[in-house]
């Protein structure tokens, strides 16, 4: 064999494993984007699927004359559960998730000045509960809470806010396996919460439907943190909710 034959040979021998690794390469990153388009395909379709159904409807409602503070409670038509005299001058809307350990503190903080100006017939407040952060737990510990959420405001929603606030005492660690629905039943039931609809609202997920169309709603609002606070429609920084309610 010639020189120059064994040298194109040779060459050949050194180029062929980089052209495998090439098509190997090529073949793993078509896989990945197959895999991603899939995965899109799904998330459209999951969406699309809460969106067309929401499930039941929560019923919330209490009457001013039916409590001392005289306060009303609804569900307002955006899905936000509203509680405070008809005659409240402002409005306080916050969006969050039980499982944000940023709305445990505003809650910690905030909470106390908001119940006290809701009393006092100055605020009327609105929850807007979402399930932004099921990936911060194995359980989906975010919709499951903010089912109870709503399982809670449509059993008594006058004592909501004192069951939102020991909610978030008992919030778990984010990562975790979140709390367990029987534990969700016993915070409750410290609240005042002991009527069986209750602790069977919880554990059926009664309003999961609901709570997955509602965050996507919100999200699509442009909601992209929580706490997002809002007073009269108008955002505001969560550390200045203080300062705005006396301005």
């Amino acid at each position: 064999m010639s020189t120059q034959k064994k040298r194109k040979n040779s060459l050949s021998s050194v180029h062929q494993p980089d052209r495998t690794r090439r098509i190997l390469v090529q073949l793993a990153v078509a896989a990945v984007l197959i895999g991603l388009i899939a995965a899109i395909g799904i998330n459209v379709a999951m969406k699309k699927a809460a969106r067309d159904d929401p499930g039941p409807t929560p019923a919330i409602s209490a009457a001013p004359e039916s409590n001392p503070n005289g306060l009303a409670a609804t569900l307002t038509d955006t899905g936000t559960i509203r509680i405070g005299q008809p005659s409240a001058a402002k409005t306080v809307r916050l969006v969050a998730d039980l499982q944000c350990p940023a709305c445990r503190q505003f809650e910690a903080t905030y909470g106390p000045l908001l119940t006290d100006a809701v009393n006092a017939g100055t605020v009327a407040t609105e929850y807007d509960i979402i399930a932004f952060l099921d990936h911060a737990s194995s359980s989906e510990y975010s919709t499951r809470a903010a089912n109870a959420s709503l399982c809670a405001a449509s059993a008594d929603p006058i004592a909501y806010p004192g069951w939102l606030k020991t909610m978030y005492e008992h919030q778990p660690a984010e990562g975790g396996d979140g709390l367990p629905d029987s534990t969700l039943v016993e915070i409750a039931k410290g609240a005042g919460y002991t009527d069986p609809g209750f602790a069977q609202c919880v554990t059926d997920r009664t309003y999961a439907k609901f709570v997955r169309a509602r965050t996507l709603e919100v999200l699509d609002s442009g909601i992209q943190s929580t706490p997002s606070v809002f007073l009269d429609g108008n955002p505001i920084e969560p550390g200045r909710l203080a300062e705005a309610l006396e301005s």
